[in-house]
């Protein structure tokens, strides 16, 4: 569900952000689709999805899916949860991949057949939860992998790689650093926090230098929100990964521009300001790595919706018009009581 209107998005707007990967949050070992947008606030959500953008899925592993925390653990009454471990989370994984190949299988042959000029052919049953699969083995749909722990993480690869898709991003990731060398080697990009950890065991193990030794070790890596509070305010996640890891400006920068782009496979439109690229782009005050710079204006396909000018002005007219409410809805003083003839009071 999107909802084009909503003041989130004016608020990353106002960050210089102009495009995002949505995902859905991370209660299933294999959920549904995300949606790569554009931020046109106030327009039609359909106009909001970027044109072309590759399809991903979402994938989740450790905590969230297990949900030890939230009913269903030891001493509860309520029913278990399946996966209830993270090895079962690997089982769902491999059960749904064997049958989605078995599932291309049927249909490869079916084709092949149908080619062949063969009459009387029962078409396979076609399975929507399958499909999207398929989409994964043949490459034509990105994994998007909710991810904390580097066990959990090093097993998706290897599944992955045994049954011949590609995992495209490890999502948050903070204990990538311990296997940064494997995730290289899969192709695999990886999206995380900047310094936000210890929320639940699985996050104790993070470190600010995650980003840099990603970097360091060739994974394409991002630094992502998944809030719309730090959504408003990446640069400044980005700039202290020059603090934490020694990056370059322009390597700090790369993390919310271009990597992000390469990731959802959207670089040849977006990610740096090149010819030929969309006009999406932010306008700043001072440094974007400076915690004191802030946006004038952010552009996307050329065409402004944020402009700090108007909303400021916008604001001051919102006062006054909210101030002119509240005078109007003063309480009137009574009037004194007046005594009719007949005892009556008016």
């Amino acid at each position: 569900v999107l909802n084009p209107t909503a003041p989130n998005i004016l608020r990353a707007l106002a960050g210089g952000v102009t495009t995002i990967n949505l995902l859905h949050g991370s209660a299933n070992t294999i959920g549904g689709q995300n949606a790569v947008l554009k931020l046109k606030y106030g327009e039609d959500a359909s106009q909001m999805l970027f044109p072309g953008a590759e399809p991903g899925i979402k994938f989740a592993l450790g905590e969230n899916v297990t949900q030890k925390n939230s009913g269903g653990g030891r001493g509860s009454t309520a029913p278990r949860r399946y996966p209830f471990t993270r090895m079962g989370q690997e089982e769902v994984i491999r059960d749904a991949f064997t049958r989605a190949k078995d599932y291309k299988a049927d249909w490869d042959d079916y084709k092949a057949r149908v080619a062949k000029g063969e009459k009387n052919l029962v078409a396979p049953r076609r399975d929507l939860e399958l499909e999207p699969l398929v989409e994964v083995l043949e490459g034509k749909r990105m994994v998007h992998a909710h991810s904390y722990r580097a066990d959990e993480m090093l097993m998706l690869l290897e599944v992955a790689k045994e049954f011949g898709f590609k995992v495209q991003t490890l999502q948050h990731g903070l204990e990538g650093y311990k296997i940064a060398s494997e995730i290289a080697a899969a192709g695999t990009g990886l999206s995380t926090f900047a310094d936000e950890w210890s929320y639940k065991i699985e996050a104790y193990d993070a470190i600010p230098y995650n980003a840099a030794i990603l970097m360091r070790h060739g994974v394409l890596t991002t630094v992502n929100s998944d809030s719309d509070e730090r959504i408003r305010r990446l640069n400044i996640d980005a700039a202290k990964m020059m603090r934490y890891g020694g990056l370059t400006e322009d390597e700090a920068l790369k993390l919310i521009t271009y990597n992000g782009a390469a990731q959802l496979g959207i670089q040849d439109k977006v990610g740096s300001l090149e010819v030929g690229k969309d006009a999406d782009l932010a306008i700043w005050n001072a440094h974007p790595l400076s915690v004191y710079a802030s946006v004038d204006k952010t552009f996307i396909d050329g065409q402004v919706f944020w402009d700090r000018d108007k909303d400021k002005a916008m604001r001051e007219n919102m006062a006054k018009e909210r101030a002119e409410l509240e005078k109007q809805d003063q309480p009137q003083p009574r009037r004194a009581n007046a005594i009719l003839p007949e005892g009556g009071i008016q």
